[in-house]
């Protein structure tokens, strides 16, 4: 049997998106589907690009980091331009298109970063209004491809944006993808409905309708186990394979006492008051924790985090033996960066490794085509409540990852209830719909305070409060004083061996949302 995968999704109308390593692909992707058209992602050095640029109704070409002046420089096959496809070049993708077309570029005295006012050209058929548009780009369009006429300009850029109507060629040198340009979902609608003649068939009622109908066929009489968090992705996953195997479905929780403030015990209630399928709750926090005694390196927390989570299910076994099928919460996302050949690795996920011998199970991965904003329409669509759907994302290896240094009971409670009163003070405030994801970190150093005229040794606690859309990019939330100064008082008085409280207004880049 074949895992699940987008051959399984019937025929939907599909944008290919050419990656070219740009920082924004992602999101052109997940701005595509809001629009319901489902997008695919392929790197432009893909064995199989021109076959998959075949099956595609349309093509965006992305930004990338280099320069197409440069030798060795990202490309495609000219011919691939010409197939009569509707092609959307952005940034990057614009000045490719201009270079194999038989246009000019040069690079330009100033880079254009940022926000730029643009003026459409008349009668420009993706662009009919001007505004704000984010620029990033050292190299310009001098000379237009025959057949081209300039669409827009910028104060700096004189070919912002260019178009081919006749073959449906469209270049915009700026990002519509991003919120910062204004009316860019619009290009977008115009490019894909317009242009291309998307009918928008890609919803999350029809993707329930034939993910369900894919895991039937993949399954077939056959059990599943599947790990759950109480997670989003996890949480999703079960709901839509309890829908599709119904009592052949067995979900397993481990509490490895690394999660906040009675979040086992809530994962355990909400799974089962909302989902129809069989789950077995473990305990194996003592099990975690003495495999952490005396580990401060956070890669080697993560293996040893992963390698526990082995040793449970081995300890296990008679319970959990005999099912066909493995069921993982891994989104489209996971699938883009581990087939990356140049993605570094920031950090290792801590449930990557071996499974044990006896549990040769196929893989099951119903999620694999969604990002996170689609798996919670997903769980809206199957009735799934709302504290399981707007869940924040939680890291796998708990806290382990928000404790620098060594991971111990007594440091992991420190870290829930200042977690805890960081929330509650976050909730009062009516700022927890705004963020991505927040929590408290306890830092590996101690700092002098007062406390009753005695002078105090103990440790730093640091606050994180990030927006995001895809966790790929994250900027601080700007959180008013006066909710930080409560949260910090309650937390120096509420929490022993805190004495101090930080927040952290970095942004992502250049750090991470997590701390380890």
């Amino acid at each position: 049997m074949r895992n699940f995968d987008v051959a399984r999704l019937g025929s939907h109308e599909t944008l290919l998106v050419v990656d070219f390593g740009g920082q924004y692909t992602h999101l052109i992707a997940r701005r595509v589907r809001e629009q319901n058209v489902f997008a695919a992602i392929v790197p432009w050095d893909s064995e199989d690009l021109t076959a998959q640029w075949g099956r595609a109704k349309a093509v965006i070409l992305s930004g990338g980091p280099r320069s197409v002046l440069e030798d060795g420089s990202p490309t495609i096959d000219r011919d691939l331009l010409t197939s009569g496809k509707p092609v959307l070049g952005i940034c990057y993708g614009q000045q490719l298109m201009a270079k194999l077309l038989g246009g000019g570029l040069k690079p330009v005295e100033h880079r254009e970063y940022g926000r730029q006012r643009l003026r459409p050209a008349e009668g420009a058929k993706l662009i009919r209004e001007g505004g704000g548009v984010w620029m990033s780009h050292g190299d310009t369009v001098e000379t237009l491809p025959p057949g081209f006429r300039a669409a827009g300009e910028t104060q700096r850029s004189l070919v912002a944006a260019m178009e081919d109507p006749e073959r449906r060629l469209f270049g915009v040198q700026f990002h519509p993808e991003v919120s910062h340009t204004e009316g860019g979902r619009e290009i977008l609608r115009r490019f894909l409905f317009e242009q291309a003649g998307f009918s928008g068939d890609w919803t999350a009622r029809n993707f329930i309708e034939e993910a369900v109908e894919a895991i039937q066929e993949q399954v077939g009489n056959g059990s599943v186990l599947c790990a759950v968090s109480g997670g989003v992705d996890s949480s999703v996953a079960a709901a839509l394979l309890a829908r599709a195997v119904g009592g052949r479905l067995r979900c397993v929780f481990v509490d490895h006492g690394l999660m906040r403030k009675g979040e086992a015990e809530q994962v355990v209630e909400t799974f089962r008051a909302n989902i129809a399928a069989d789950l077995v709750a473990i305990d194996a926090s003592e099990q975690f924790f003495s495999a952490l005694k005396g580990v401060t390196d956070p890669e080697e927390k993560r293996r040893r985090i992963g390698e526990e989570f082995i040793r449970v299910f081995e300890a296990h076994a008679a319970e959990l033996e005999g099912f066909d099928f493995l069921a993982q919460g891994t989104l489209y996302p996971d699938v883009i960066e581990s087939g990356s050949r140049t993605a570094a690795r920031i950090k290792t996920h801590h449930n990557v490794g071996a499974l044990p011998d006896w549990m040769r199970m196929e893989l099951v991965e119903p999620l694999r085509l969604l990002f996170k904003d689609e798996v919670r329409r997903v769980g809206g669509e199957l009735g799934l409540p709302e504290e399981m759907i707007e869940r924040q994302p939680f890291p796998g290896p708990g806290l382990a990852v928000r404790i620098l240094g060594e991971v111990t009971p007594e440091r992991v409670r420190i870290v829930q209830e200042a977690d805890w009163i960081f929330r509650d003070e976050l909730d009062r405030a009516g700022l927890t719909r705004l963020i991505w994801q927040s929590y408290a970190a306890l830092l590996d150093v101690r700092s002098v305070g007062v406390m009753g005229d005695e002078r105090t040794y103990e440790h730093p606690i640091v606050l994180r409060a990030v927006a995001s859309e895809d966790a790929m990019t994250a900027d601080a939330v700007d959180i008013p004083f006066d909710v930080l100064a409560r949260t910090a008082t309650r937390i120096v008085n509420e929490v022993s061996g805190v004495n101090r409280v930080l927040y952290d207004l970095t942004s992502k880049p250049p750090a991470t949302i997590e701390w380890e």
